[in-house]
């Protein structure tokens, strides 16, 4: 969630963009512009941005690998356990307990 506290009017970050651009630097969170008091645009520094792109990639990963497990438990009838066994076997590696 944004902080709210991290908010500044567009007219703060047009007579200072210096400033604001070194605290979104410093600490990689997003700021706020508002605009007459109600949120209007979102500005970040490119390394936060970056890692909020790789972990929505890395959570898109997850969902697909979630859904594959989802359609093999579905096709093969087996429960959780007993998939995870299968798989391990398959692979030829020991399950971790």
């Amino acid at each position: 969630m944004i902080d709210p506290g991290n908010s500044h009017p567009l007219s703060e970050f047009r007579q200072n963009p210096g400033g604001l651009s070194e605290h979104l630097k410093r600490t990689h969170r997003p700021a706020v512009l508002t605009v007459h008091g109600r949120a209007e645009l979102v500005v970040q520094h490119v390394e936060g941005y970056q890692r909020l792109l790789d972990l929505a990639a890395n959570a898109a990963t997850v969902v697909g690998i979630q859904r594959g497990l989802q359609g093999m438990y579905a096709r093969t009838g087996e429960d959780v356990e007993d998939a995870f066994a299968s798989l391990a076997r398959e692979l030829g590696v020991s399950e971790q307990g």
